[in-house]
């Protein structure tokens, strides 16, 4: 069988201030190598060798971390007294690191925002407008939003896909009527709907890398009134392309429809959606842990919630 030689990584940050021998632990990726029972390393401790060799100043990882993705690398590790010890991990590919570390950013803004709104407000990340990500969005709207008076949708990032409608369903289902259950609360049954549905506030995150989809579903929700944008203007990108071949030379995208506002007709291309508030994050201030555009959509939200009607009261019929 063939395999590829490619540089590893131990699911670790290391310290880039770090003078000396050795690779200094900044960080500790959730869930990753360095974060498992029988392999763990912790922040401020330092790798000093790979298998016997030492690792020198300056020296790229590559020079250690080049081998095969399935085997597994020995370390000698120190912790902050100087302690050695022996660790080994089985290490994993950047992209699976880099999946790693994104599912723990949303996992910490999440965190965030129940602390922010005191248990208030649940949090849904949506990283692409793909069918995969709409099915966990499904899933998080019954785990996000359990027992929460809003929900922020944070579409940052997002580079687009297909499922705009499929969300606006989900979040501007119209009300008809509600149930009340024998020993239950007001609701719907969520058996007879499509798709798991909120019909409580929602605010929309979005920035300058929400792209094609995501700025569509960005223009519907300030279209449609269903909740309030913050962030800054995202791209401005929104046409639909498909893969045309050109000669003998290869295949180029090429646009074969444009998408226009129903409400007063404008281009969304070159033209992206505006916040409600524009707000941005200052370089610097994500890295270290703030996020004033989130910090923004949580006061603004935890506000809307505080006026925001339930279901009229029930009016039995055998009472009269």
């Amino acid at each position: 069988m063939k395999w590829k030689e490619e540089t590893v990584h131990l699911g670790a940050r290391f310290d880039p201030n770090h003078a000396g021998k050795g690779w200094k632990i900044a960080e500790v990726i959730p869930n990753g190598p360095s974060d498992q029972t029988i392999s763990k390393i912790h922040p401020g401790e330092t790798i000093l060798k790979v298998g016997e060799e030492e690792i020198s100043e300056n020296a790229p990882l590559s020079a250690y971390l080049n081998r095969r993705p399935s085997e597994p690398v020995n370390l000698t590790v120190a912790d902050k007294e100087g302690k050695q010890r022996d660790v080994k991990i089985m290490p994993i590919s950047y992209s699976a690191a880099r999946k790693l570390a994104q599912n723990a950013r949303i996992d910490a803004t999440a965190e965030a925002v129940d602390k922010l709104s005191g248990g208030k407000l649940g949090y849904i990340h949506v990283a692409r407008m793909m069918w995969d990500e709409f099915e966990k969005f499904e899933h998080h709207l019954y785990g996000q939003g359990a027992g929460k008076d809003g929900l922020v949708i944070d579409v940052r990032n997002n580079g687009g896909g297909f499922t705009t409608d499929h969300l606006l369903t989900a979040l501007c289902q119209p009300q008809h009527a509600f149930t009340i259950p024998r020993n239950g609360g007001a609701g719907y049954p969520q058996d007879r709907i499509v798709y798991a549905t909120w019909n409580k506030p929602i605010i929309v995150l979005c920035n300058q890398n929400s792209f094609s989809n995501a700025e569509i579903f960005a223009h519907a929700i300030r279209n449609l009134n269903r909740g309030k944008l913050v962030g800054v203007a995202t791209a401005g990108g929104v046409i639909s392309t498909g893969s045309t071949k050109v000669l003998d030379a290869g295949s180029m995208r090429l646009p074969f429809r444009g998408w226009f506002s129903a409400i007063d007709g404008e281009d969304m291309e070159l033209n992206g959606a505006q916040p409600h508030i524009t707000i941005w994050n200052q370089p610097g201030e994500l890295s270290a842990g703030k996020d004033v555009q989130l910090e923004k959509a949580v006061q603004t939200l935890l506000k809307e919630t505080q006026t925001t009607p339930g279901y009229p009261k029930e009016k039995y019929r055998s009472a009269r």
